[in-house]
């Protein structure tokens, strides 16, 4: 996979999100972005099943799933954190991590 750029189209973007976020249910996950203050975050982050925390479900409560954002759990800070998909600069992938 490419590095994320700005001149791709929406499907390239589309292809490039699923990909991420299989990647993200496998490994951990560095992702280098453009916050919306405009400052660079690098974060590791993951969403492998047996790494995040337990799930409390609230009835009544329906959530939608974003196409544009990608809520991950933060590694470096134990907590959800999200990002906007075509803020992401750059991936590296921590096979076997």
């Amino acid at each position: 996979m490419n590095q994320p750029s700005v001149e791709w189209s929406d499907e390239e973007w589309s292809a490039f999100g699923a990909w991420l976020r299989s990647m993200l249910r496998s490994e951990t996950v560095t992702v280098t972005f453009t916050k919306s203050d405009g400052t660079e975050r690098v974060m590791r982050c993951t969403l492998q099943p047996s790494v995040l925390p337990p799930v409390t479900v609230k009835e009544g409560v329906t959530r939608k799933s974003p196409t544009s954002s990608i809520a991950v759990w933060d590694l470096d800070v134990a907590g959800w954190r999200s990002f906007t998909l075509r803020s992401v600069r750059s991936v590296q992938l921590e096979l076997g991590a």
